[in-house]
């Protein structure tokens, strides 16, 4: 079993930035792509981010230009910093990492709000 553990969550003024962390129990190089999701009551989950183990990345159109992927090989860690959040981007935002040879595994989630 792997697991994620997410952090990096809170309360945010428009136009403010956040930095999510994802701590995985295993090595990023196993792990084919580590992606950021969220979810708001009422809707479906949706990918707002991820990165490759090669190192590419992908953004939904609603991220793109104000994401950045950090990756720390040291601390299997992988965070997404967002920019110029707006009160759309209110979620809970969840990690999803797929491991080689065993699958994908999700964080439980942390909380992100964006108002003044």
């Amino acid at each position: 079993q792997v697991q994620l553990v997410e952090s990096g969550g809170g309360l945010v003024q428009p136009g403010g930035s956040l930095k999510l962390a994802c701590s995985a129990s295993v090595g990023l190089s196993n792990i084919a792509n580590l992606g950021w999701y969220r979810q708001t009551p009422g809707n479906e989950r949706e990918l707002v981010a991820r990165i490759f183990n090669s190192g590419s990345t992908e953004f939904a159109d609603s991220m793109k230009g104000r994401g950045t992927f950090f990756r720390d090989y040291d601390k299997n860690t992988v965070s997404l910093e967002m920019n110029s959040l707006k009160p759309e981007d209110t979620a809970v935002y969840y990690c999803s990492a797929y491991v080689y040879s065993y699958g994908r595994f999700w964080g439980q989630g942390t909380q992100v709000t964006v108002s003044s």
